[in-house]
């Protein structure tokens, strides 16, 4: 089969300008496994996703309806002159779960449907009850859902401790916290006066009666208000019937929470009112989230909500007996009711072949009912792939990100072998990679670079992997070639040890374990084997409760009380926060849900440079302060999109699409304050800038200088300033906290809590980034990190490993130690990785 271009199998990329793209051209194998390598910010996702995947979605689009042309300008047509060869693109990106708790992994990998039509088929129901349909075992529908609970599994109360949390206080005194603030919260106790309340005795001093009635009544009365007139003056003007200041209607405290709760579409008092909401499990359906009559039907002894609990290589064990026959009662069954034993057979034998995928993939420690906001963005990406795996697609580019990210090296052969399967299928796969044993198994490497932002953006290699040792550029060449073992070293002596003793949470099980202080630690262990429960979670909860926080907000996505509620924290510090007085938690949340927020923002850098702004003189003469310079604010932004510099286009059966503003095309400001410049560039421009060419830019200003230094020490010079945070990777805004971090003035004894660092990592970005860590524990921090890196591994100075496997087979430390000890261990899966990036010490 022959294309376009007249040559057999090959994707033609002319002319090439996406982002940082110098005009590429390249030519790329179809049916094959390509990779595209480079440093981080060099240009590979611009090639990989920007261009090739963003065409095959253009040429998707434009077969679909003359509608959908409409969307063409608003999507974007990549910065290219042609592509030939293209088949159509699947993209597999990395990205956060969907932010409600009713996705889980049975809803994503559509298990779930599966195990409902197994259950309503070939379910075993109680005498007398009549069968039941698929969705009545679904909670998201309304034959299935609970109806205490609506299908959550929690049901949520206003209580009076939950919303008068400081019984001492008046009514004035806002004893009624869950009471909107403000004037509105003014309004409603202007009405407790009219209606006869003392609003000025202690809450605890009010009668029962009372309390309950002002806290928990459905009556709305309507009352004349007398605004700012005393409880005397005002029971003297309603005698007179005095005309009021206006009429005021009632709403009880835990009305108006359930209520806004429920209706409002602001985040921040959504937030604001579940803190007055207790959830508890629901007691109809003990958290199963569905009804009586479907938990009756059993299969193997289980309901389907005990089934959808068990970690899948459980349900595994659960389903073999039924495929191979051998289940309890089965030849009865295939006297009496062939049709259904059949039934049962087919079920099981699809749903066991799909759980296969899932497990080679290292994901058999995950249960069905495990929502998708719990899940690492590299967890949620292998589910879609294992799906993929299974749709049994051909003649489809996939186009993957960093498919080995959050993977131990033990679980990526898994990978590969997934990845190969698709290919033998008769797929082509494009993976932006970074994993130097992923990289060994390509077909085909295109190396972009040299470097990154204006310094990348050229194809420095196209071809098979042996031919990249000759290309003298690439900062990838040397690490393929095994260049690349860290250099050993004497590991530092610890200054103490932070003790934790009994801790118990997920698959962590009375675990007893011993963090050295003023040192350079990482934790290590398979996917799913209870690292980050222990380092993330509850090694931080421990600490910050030690010292006084409230615990790190947890700033998930999606509806706050919709969340998987958060085990409490099972176990205790014994020993060691003498030396600890600070602690950091450097995590992958982004830096901010909206393109307001930015790198500049986020650093506090944008202050420093809107001050710049308005000190020049032609700022000084107009009068304009450094708040003219924000995009937030309506003096200085564009008004017709507010300073967002694109406006949402709202599509029916897809997502929005942003298109740029049409008045200030992206520049965010207003044409006035355009006008001023700073050395001939406007606030705009510099926001365009990347932090290396701000760093060029702004060379005599030592405050914005040292800002940009410790930016580019992580290897984020590639960045423009601008950059909205929806825009950043999780790695990309993990380095972002990290600098941000490293600005502040050291003080030491601060506890630093990274969680894989080197994600989205070239190997030569890794070593700037411990070049860094290592200079924070110099400085008398303690650095603890969760990490599959190898090479960083075996650059620390001591290595805890979590294991041996994941869910129930792991959650215990396997071998604690120096790397080269931990390397030797016989029951570590990670030793045998790391002892090959050991290299003796000179």
């Amino acid at each position: 089969m022959s294309d376009g271009g007249g040559v057999k199998g090959v994707v033609r990329v002319r002319g090439a300008r996406e982002n940082n793209l110098k005009n590429v051209d390249v030519d790329i194998p179809r049916d094959a496994l390509v990779v595209f390598t480079g440093v981080s910010g060099s240009g590979k996702s611009s090639l990989a996703f920007g261009t090739l995947y963003a065409e095959a979605q253009r040429r998707y689009f434009e077969s679909v309806a003359p509608y959908a042309r409409r969307l063409m300008d608003q999507v974007g047509v990549p910065e290219v002159d042609s592509i030939e060869g293209l088949p159509p693109a699947v993209a597999l990106q990395q990205q956060r779960g969907s932010p409600t708790t009713r996705s889980s992994v049975g809803s994503v990998t559509t298990l779930s449907n599966s195990l409902r039509l197994l259950y309503s088929r070939a379910g075993h129901y109680p005498p007398h009850q009549e069968h039941l349909a698929a969705e009545a075992f679904s909670p998201n529908t309304p034959a299935g859902a609970c109806p205490r609970c609506h299908g959550l599994g929690r049901i949520y109360e206003a209580t009076e401790r939950s919303m008068v949390p400081d019984d001492s206080l008046t009514i004035r005194d806002r004893a009624i916290a869950a009471w909107p603030p403000a004037w509105h919260g003014q309004n409603l106790r202007d009405i407790l006066v009219s209606l006869g309340y003392d609003v000025d005795r202690p809450w605890r001093d009010l009668p029962q009666k009372d309390r309950d009635w002002i806290l928990f009544t459905e009556e709305q009365p309507t009352v004349p208000v007398y605004a700012g007139f005393t409880p005397a003056e005002t029971r003297r003007a309603l005698k007179r019937k005095d005309p009021p200041s206006y009429m005021g209607t009632f709403t009880s405290a835990r009305r108006y929470v359930l209520q806004t709760f429920a209706t409002t579409e602001s985040a921040s008092i959504k937030k604001r009112v579940s803190r007055y909401l207790l959830s508890t499990e629901c007691p109809e359906c003990e958290g199963k989230r569905l009804r009586r009559e479907a938990l009756s039907v059993t299969f193997a002894g289980l309901d389907i909500g005990e089934l959808s609990r068990l970690p899948l290589t459980r349900v595994a064990e659960v389903l073999r007996p039924t495929v191979e026959g051998t289940a309890p009662g089965t030849a009865k069954l295939r006297r009496e009711h062939p049709e259904k034993a059949l039934v049962a057979e087919r079920f099981a034998r699809d749903l066991l072949g799909r759980i296969q995928v899932l497990t080679e993939l290292g994901l058999g420690y995950l249960s069905l009912d495990r929502s998708t906001p719990t899940l690492s963005p590299g967890e949620l990406q292998r589910l879609r792939l294992a799906t993929q795996i299974r749709s049994q697609l051909f003649g489809v580019v996939y186009v993957l990100d960093e498919p080995s990210a959050g993977l131990h090296p033990a679980d990526t052969q898994a990978l590969l072998a997934a990845l190969g399967q698709l290919k033998s299928a008769g797929n082509s796969l494009f993976v932006v990679e970074h994993e130097v044993e992923v990289i060994r198994e390509a077909d085909w490497i295109v190396d972009v670079g040299p470097a990154a932002g204006e310094q990348g953006g050229h194809v420095l290699y196209s071809g098979p992997p042996e031919g990249l040792e000759r290309v003298e550029q690439s900062q990838t060449r040397r690490y393929l070639l095994g260049h690349d073992e860290a250099p050993g070293r004497e590991p530092r002596s610890p200054r103490g040890w932070l003790r934790l003793e009994g801790v118990s949470r997920n698959n962590l099980r009375q675990l007893d374990v011993d963090f050295p202080l003023g040192v350079f630690t990482t934790v290590t262990g398979i996917s799913g084997s209870g690292k980050s429960s222990l380092v993330s979670q509850v090694l931080v909860e421990l600490v910050s409760a030690h010292l006084g926080h409230a615990p790190p907000p947890e700033e998930e996505e999606g509806e706050e009380l919709e969340r998987t509620p958060v085990e409490p924290v099972d176990g205790r510090i014994t020993s060691g926060m003498e030396g600890v007085t600070r602690l950091v938690r450097v995590d992958q949340k982004p830096i901010g849900r909206t393109p307001r927020s930015n790198l500049a923002t986020y650093t506090g850098l944008f202050d420093t440079i809107r001050k710049l702004f308005a000190a020049t003189p032609a700022a000084r003469s107009r009068r304009y302060d450094a708040g003219r310079f924000s995009f937030n604010v309506p003096k200085g932004r564009c008004e017709t999109c507010e300073g967002e510099g694109f406006v949402s286009v709202e599509l029916i059966f897809l997502p929005d699409v942003f298109a740029p503003c049409p008045t200030c095309h992206g520049a965010r400001y207003n044409a006035k304050t355009l006008e001023i410049k700073y050395k001939d560039q406007s606030i705009a421009d510099v926001l365009g800038m990347t932090v290396d060419g701000a760093h060029a830019f702004f060379a005599d200003e030592p405050h914005v200088q040292r800002a940009l230094s410790v930016l580019r020490d992580v290897g984020l010079g590639y960045l423009r300033l601008g950059q909205p945070a929806t825009e950043l990777s999780g790695g990309e805004a993990q380095r972002i906290k990290l600098a941000t971090e490293l600005q502040r003035v050291q003080r030491g004894n601060t506890l630093y809590v990274l969680d894989e660092p080197t994600t989205g990592l070239h190997p030569a970005d890794v070593e700037k980034l411990l070049t860094q860590l290592n200079g924070l524990v110099e400085q008398g921090n303690t650095v603890i990190l969760v990490e599959h890196d190898m090479r960083v591994v075996a650059q620390s100075d001591w290595v805890i490993d979590i294991g041996p496997g994941a869910g129930d087979e792991g959650g215990r430390v396997v071998i604690a130690g120096p790397p080269a000890q931990v390397a030797r261990s016989v029951k570590s899966r990670t030793a045998p990785f790391l002892s090959r990036s050991l290299r003796p010490a000179h």
